[in-house]
């Protein structure tokens, strides 16, 4: 007797065993897998992302994911329809928690995942494509020094200045934002942090390569130490903010109090920047509130614009009120209650309501690296209108005023880095292009005459030259070489640029913060 054989279709063979395989694989915290998001296109892709977080609402699922390699302010919540589930990975499980540093608990940067693929075949994703840096960042190769060179006189299309590096081997190394650095010294005691390779573009990525991450830094002011991230820090916790009238969305984790992070909406007040639990509590607290502008001392106006100085120790809250709302914007920064040692410069629009708040920028009162500027921000609804070049130039302004030069705390975020980068090149060329020929020979500048007339530290000058691929060498010599495309790009940009600072209008008066009773 033969045997009987039952031939059924190899198609409903493979429906039947995805099917069972979803219904059983349940989707963890540190799974990864592709996810459907729109890109700038507004173009389907599949980036691969993890899951940081699971909740339950009624009906469905929600996961919060962080796509790799994206940057954290793209981080949401999405449905289970979004998942590829076909190339779902699994965390792998270890017999015991590796350690960071010494501290318990602490994830390697990137640990081994199990790949599981359902069986059969399925439509295939293209890979997507890694998000497009705004700024392309040039690593070039820095020289220990750098003779004197002589001019030399060129045909159009080019422009040449000789440049006079006037300090000897000045031995510098890229920071992570392709700032020029030098070697500081080992000393006891105290540890430095690494900058990793020029390649990097993502500002997330502190670790180094090992999985041990650097030590903090202990000389800059709010620098964020990253080997104390944690599954709530990496996670937006407030949905939206009410200010004035503008509706912000957060980009990241800010330490609000823990029962306001659930309501919807979270208000705060315009003026005095305190946050309240309903529209109500704050129309309550607004026939009670007096101010109409930040506290302290207005140093500077022209037109609608006009510049607060606000001390940490003698304006507290308003402060801390500030650090709270800025830390929903900025990643790379750690927010600290201790407000004192530190100055803070808030931009306004004046209107018939008041002066409303635009952005800001803090310094410390004593800054041993020279430090200009701690933190800065241009809140998300005037950005991209000028007012980020319009806080830079006035922090180089005050260092003017100071007889400094200042540079900005390391490291930048990515927005913050592409409008240094703008105001560098734009203040540097404009230099360059205004140099006329003396009797006769060719224009001559050194870098310490760039530094001491734009109050940006030598350091920036130089790697902003080597940004813009200006430095050539040339028969035994070093040349300031100024193409066409170049000097014409230059006039665009500051024909955009209908907000400078006008000097005349600054009334500021700088401090002696050595002697602390000034504090």
């Amino acid at each position: 007797m033969s045997p009987l054989c039952i031939c059924v279709p190899s198609t409903f063979i493979n429906i039947h065993f995805q099917y069972i395989f979803f219904r059983q694989v349940d989707v963890i915290e540190g799974c990864r897998l592709p996810v459907l998001r729109k890109n700038q296109e507004n173009e389907d892709e599949w980036p691969l992302a993890e899951i940081l977080s699971v909740k339950e609402i009624p009906g469905r699922k929600l996961y919060y994911v962080h796509y790799i390699d994206f940057n954290k302010r793209l981080d949401e919540w999405v449905t289970p329809e979004r998942l590829d589930m076909k190339k779902l990975q699994f965390p792998k499980k270890e017999a015991k928690t590796p350690t960071k540093n010494g501290l318990p608990g602490s994830r390697p940067s990137s640990p081994e995942r199990e790949v599981v693929r359902a069986a059969g075949t399925g439509p295939q994703h293209p890979p997507s494509r890694p998000p497009q840096p705004q700024a392309q960042q040039k690593c070039l190769p820095t020289k220990t020094s750098i003779p004197d060179f002589q001019v030399l006189q060129q045909q159009p299309p080019t422009i040449t200045v000789h440049l006079c590096f006037d300090f000897l081997s000045p031995l510098f190394k890229s920071s992570q934002n392709g700032t020029a650095r030098r070697p500081m010294p080992n000393q006891p005691g105290r540890k430095r942090k690494q900058p990793p390779n020029c390649g990097g573009t993502d500002e997330d990525s502190q670790d180094s390569s090992d999985g041990i991450p650097s030590a903090p830094r202990m000389t800059g002011s709010l620098v964020s130490d990253r080997s104390h991230d944690d599954i709530v820090t990496r996670m937006k916790n407030i949905d939206c903010i009410e200010l004035g009238r503008h509706r912000l969305k957060p980009w990241y984790f800010s330490p609000y109090p823990q029962e306001l992070t659930t309501l919807p909406i979270l208000y705060l007040c315009e003026f005095c920047l305190k946050y309240l639990k309903s529209l109500k509590c704050l129309q309550r607290h607004l026939t009670k509130c007096n101010l109409r502008h930040p506290p302290g001392n207005e140093i500077y106006r022209k037109g609608t614009i006009s510049f607060f100085e606000i001390d940490g120790r003698k304006n507290k809250t308003y402060s801390q009120n500030l650090c709270l709302l800025a830390k929903c914007f900025l990643d790379h920064k750690t927010l600290y209650y201790d407000t004192d040692p530190f100055l803070f410069y808030v931009m306004t629009e004046y209107d018939s309501k008041g002066f409303h708040i635009v952005g800001y920028f803090s310094k410390e009162k004593e800054s041993t690296e020279d430090y200009n500027v701690a933190c800065i921000l241009t809140l998300p609804p005037y950005q991209r209108r000028g007012y980020g070049k319009l806080l830079i130039e006035f922090s180089y302004e005050l260092s003017k005023v100071e007889g400094k030069t200042g540079t900005p705390e390391k490291p930048l975020s990515d927005l913050g880095l592409l409008s240094y980068r703008s105001y560098w090149s734009q203040t540097i060329l404009e230099i360059l292009m205004d140099l006329k020929p003396d009797n006769g020979e060719r224009p001559q500048i050194t870098i310490n005459e760039i530094s001491e007339i734009t109050s940006v530290k030598k350091e920036d000058v130089i790697s902003t030259l080597q940004y813009l691929n200006l430095i050539n060498y040339y028969k035994g010599q070093y040349i300031l070489t100024l193409s066409e495309d170049i000097v014409e790009g230059h006039e665009r940009a500051m024909q955009k640029r209908h907000l400078p600072i006008d000097p005349k209008c600054l009334h500021f008066t700088p401090k002696d913060w050595s002697k602390r009773g000034k504090w």
